[in-house]
């Protein structure tokens, strides 16, 4: 069945960085998009960044230069390396499988892992 998995949350100081890793089985990933999206505590779930079968990135404007959004389809996983990371970045990080588009809307996704949780604070 499919499945994705993420990885590589934890806690880190302002300033410092991290590499998400999203997993994937069950399916061919080169046919699909690949987004990571976010829930903060209290707030709703918003999209991150998203990298679609064409290898094009999309990204949420307060990521812009901070993140960035990779893929390898033979090994089947999709990374987001985040530096400069800031308090606000603080969330549980998802990675889900479908398309993507601008905006980074969530109803465009099939599949979604179950989250890692990043906290940025000192």
């Amino acid at each position: 069945q499919v499945q994705l998995v993420e990885s590589g949350g934890g806690l880190v100081q302002p300033g410092g960085s991290l590499r998400l890793s999203c997993a994937a089985s069950g399916f061919t990933l080169d046919h699909y998009g690949i987004g990571w999206f976010r829930q903060a505590p209290g707030k709703g779930r918003e999209g991150v960044s998203c990298i679609d079968s064409y290898n094009y990135e999309y990204y949420t404007d307060s990521v812009k230069g901070r993140f960035a959004i990779s893929r390898n389809n033979a090994e089947n996983m999709v990374y987001l390396q985040m530096d400069s990371l800031e308090p606000e970045d603080t969330a549980v990080y998802f990675c889900a499988a479908g398309g993507c588009s601008a905006g980074l809307p969530d109803y465009g996704m099939e599949s979604w892992g179950k989250g890692t949780l990043v906290t940025v604070s000192s």
